[in-house]
Order: structure tokens, then C-alpha cells, then sequence
């Protein structure tokens, strides 16, 4: 039993199956005890079978330490496993908003189809600074696109087809919370030509992204309005959420950048993957090791429940 000064969470960690099981549950329990708070009960697995050991602990946490042991938590396993440390209640969440480049795809759409143009170096650079919070998101996404005027709409597909491909995880991660009764929505800066190919490829249930304001060839350089950035990104999560009769503690939300950052701090859970440190530091655990599958793991998905599918 705890008073109201403490939070029953649970800690969660992932590795690559290799390191063992029973490894990363006593490294857990030792890593717990050394934040300055006791494990509640025994530990108990999650995954074994498949690529991924994962392993999690009840743990009561003084409110005000929460940031503190997370944290130390994280650096207990830095580049090792995945750690989060949780709010008990409401887990499992009824909605997934996420990111789409570099979140759910592992690559950056506007650097790829740049690279048909001979400009992915430079447009590159200029992403590189937009994600890590350095350069105002609509800002920088208007001079990319407008460096890609004049590039045939055939480069699209072209691109998608040849560059394209999802993050690990990625189907295993919609399909097994789907199966659950929850929805996926993809949200995204980039072209709804890319949004919608990635949407379906993955098994999302709706997608958001920007549309060219005209659809014949070649690329105009130029993009509707209003721009999916940080604001549009939290506006979507909010009427998702308010279309399906959710809170915004009912939602997973996910991404890499700067621009995603509105909507992780909002959801009940906010992951940041394998992201810039200033996503990273203010989500409430991220995936830097292993892959998106560590997504079902934090909610308490066990591997006999997980609807594999990569």
C-alpha cells in the first residue's frame, strides 16, 4: 500500500534476447533498489520466444523522485536495454498517433527523394537542424520542398519503391493493438503521397500529412497550408482522441523531432524513437536499442499476446 505521496509504477526493461532473461530481470531488480526504491513483489517476464528479452517490476516512487529515478534507471542500462518507468494505471493505451519519418520508416522522405535531385546533403543538413529543435519546422520544411521544384511527381513512387522501408516492428506494433480495439493514426510533415503509402504498408488506420497544391508534373515547390508541425501534430492527437471519446492519457504518441514534441508531452504515454536528445529527455521513455515492439512491451503486452507480423 502506498500513501499519497508515492506512485505505484512498474519498470520495464528490453534487450536483444541474448542477453537472457533471468540476466535482465536481476540487473533490473539491482538497478531499481540502487535509485533509492524497493521493487514491489518479484519480477515478472514478458518476452522471451522472439527477438527480445523484456522483464518488468512493480515499484512504488516518491512523486517528486519520479524524473530522478527514471533517469537513473536509463542510465543503468544505457545502450544495453530499453528502460521506462511507468504509471501502473492505464497502461495499455486506445489510441496511437505517431510520427511517420524516421519513427515508423526509417528514413526521412524529403532526404530521400532530394537524393533524385542531387540536393540530399544539403537538404539533409537543413532536416537534420529542423529535428533537433535548431531551425522553426515550417520554416525549414518550406525551403526544402521549395528546393525540390521541378522534380518529377513519377519521382514520388520511384522514391517510396527504391529508398523506402519500415522501422522493425512497425506492423507487429499496429497489428497487435488493433487486435486490442485500439486505432493508428499516421501524422506527418511530409506529402500525403508518402503518408498514405506508409499508412497501408504498416497497417495504420488513418494518416495526415501535406498535400502539393497542384498535382501535376513536375513538383511546384510549394505546400498547402496549414503545415503538419508541432501545433497541427497536438491539434490532431486532441481530435482523434475527441472523435473516439479518448483522453489525451488514452493516447501513445511517438516521434524523433522537435516538431513531435507537443504531442509526447500531451499522451499518456510519449515515446520518443531512437530520437534527438531534446525529444528523448522530454518523453517518458524511448527506443534506442531495440525496436518498435519495445512499444508493447511498456504497455504490458507479453509475448503470447503480441500479434506478430514483420
Amino acid at each position: 500500500m502506498t500513501d499519497k505521496t508515492s506512485l505505484d509504477c512498474v519498470a520495464v526493461a528490453v534487450s536483444p534476447v541474448s542477453v537472457g532473461f533471468m540476466v535482465l530481470g536481476q540487473r533490473l531488480e539491482q538497478a531499481v533498489v540502487e535509485s533509492g526504491v524497493r521493487p514491489v513483489g518479484r519480477v515478472r517476464l514478458l518476452g522471451a520466444e522472439e527477438r527480445w528479452a523484456a522483464v518488468e517490476v512493480d515499484v512504488s516512487v516518491p512523486t517528486a523522485r519520479l524524473a530522478e529515478v527514471r533517469a537513473s534507471l536509463e542510465s543503468a542500462f544505457e545502450g544495453e536495454a530499453d528502460l521506462a518507468l511507468i504509471p501502473s494505471a492505464g497502461r495499455r493505451k486506445r489510441l496511437l498517433i505517431s510520427d511517420m519519418d524516421s519513427t515508423i520508416i526509417q528514413q526521412e522522405c524529403l532526404d530521400e527523394l532530394a537524393a533524385f535531385a542531387g540536393l540530399k546533403n544539403e537538404i539533409a543538413a537543413i532536416t537534420a537542424r529542423a529535428m533537433a529543435g535548431e531551425l522553426d519546422f515550417e520554416a525549414a520544411l518550406t525551403e526544402r520542398v521549395g528546393m525540390l521544384a521541378g522534380l518529377p511527381v513519377s519521382t514520388i513512387e520511384q522514391c517510396y519503391q527504391e529508398k523506402i522501408s519500415l522501422m522493425p516492428g512497425a506492423k507487429t506494433l499496429t497489428a497487435t493493438i488493433k487486435a486490442n480495439g485500439a486505432d493508428c493514426v499516421l501524422v506527418s510533415g511530409g506529402f500525403t503521397s508518402f503518408t498514405s503509402r506508409v499508412a497501408d504498408a504498416a497497417g495504420f488506420t488513418a494518416h495526415r500529412g501535406i498535400t502539393r497544391i497542384k498535382d501535376g508534373e513536375p513538383l511546384t515547390g510549394e505546400v498547402t497550408r496549414p503545415i503538419l508541425g508541432r501545433e497541427a501534430k497536438l491539434r490532431a492527437l486532441d481530435e482523434f482522441a475527441e472523435a473516439a471519446g479518448f483522453s489525451r492519457s488514452d493516447v501513445l504518441a511517438m516521434g524523433d523531432g522537435a516538431n513531435d514534441l507537443a504531442m509526447i508531452e500531451a499522451a499518456g504515454l510519449g515515446l520518443a524513437v531512437h530520437a534527438k536528445p531534446i525529444v528523448a529527455s522530454a518523453s517518458d521513455a524511448a527506443i534506442s536499442v531495440t525496436d518498435l515492439t519495445t512499444a508493447l512491451y511498456f504497455q504490458g503486452y507479453s509475448d503470447s499476446e503480441i500479434v506478430w507480423s514483420e
